[in-house]
């Protein structure tokens, strides 16, 4: 396997990126909450943004997958080859692109992009679906890695506020390259659960970088608890 891919088996990944307007959204604070939670003990790190990736890099060694999110179209995160490219070029050693049925804005399929990708820069290539038939596409396509990452986030995939630990326990069975298992994991038992469930390892984000959203859960239960 892959070392990049070894280093991060059966551990957790922490995705460090903030919303466009929020307090958060600045390059240097994406890389202090970076190494923040490498200091914590995370095996790995996801972010977005060229800048956020290239100043990362420099801090960091841990395994670094790289995205670009660009664009109001149904596919944003990374959503062409000049893209892909572009993030690669930060030293990412893995470029997430989303991998979903819906159409490119560049008109290349997904197994073109995977292969010019790998062609060109050598790196790896995490494919984002959100069925259980986009992860079998995608690794056909070539991907070296599938990450659950938008199930519940296409109007044709499973919705629910927890994590698809169905779709990670189906793909992790069926498919011959690792799976990573992200959205919607709030909690460290969700996270042990997708493990158990075989996923190669776990992205965490929101529970963990992005205290605007941990906020609203506290203050919500707080006035629950307090009407």
């Amino acid at each position: 396997m892959n070392p990049v891919l070894d280093a991060v088996r059966g551990r957790l990944i922490v995705s460090c990126q903030a919303y466009p307007g929020e307090p958060m959204r600045d390059p240097d604070t994406m890389c202090r909450m970076a190494q923040a939670v490498a200091a914590g003990g995370a095996a790995g790190i996801r972010a977005q943004g060229l800048e956020d990736l290239r100043r990362i890099r420099a801090a960091l060694d841990l395994p670094l997958i790289g995205l670009w999110k660009d664009g109001d179209g149904d596919v944003f995160i990374t959503p062409t080859l000049e893209h892909a490219l572009a993030v690669a070029a930060t030293g990412a050693d893995v470029v997430a692109i989303d991998a979903t049925g819906r159409p490119r804005p560049d008109g290349r399929t997904l197994a073109e992009t995977v292969s010019a990708v790998r062609d060109r820069t050598g790196k790896l290539v995490m494919a984002d679906v959100s069925t259980y038939e986009e992860g079998l596409v995608a690794a056909e396509a070539g991907a070296d890695v599938v990450g659950t990452t938008l199930s519940g986030y296409t109007p044709y995939s499973r919705p629910g506020p927890e994590p698809d630990l169905e779709l990670v326990a189906a793909l992790a069975a069926e498919l011959p390259v690792p799976v990573i298992a992200e959205g919607r994991v709030h909690t460290a038992g969700q996270a042990a659960a997708a493990v158990e469930a075989g996923a190669h390892a776990v992205v965490v984000g929101t529970a963990i970088t992005h205290p605007t959203t941990i906020t609203r859960w506290f203050a919500a239960e707080v006035t629950r608890a307090g009407a």
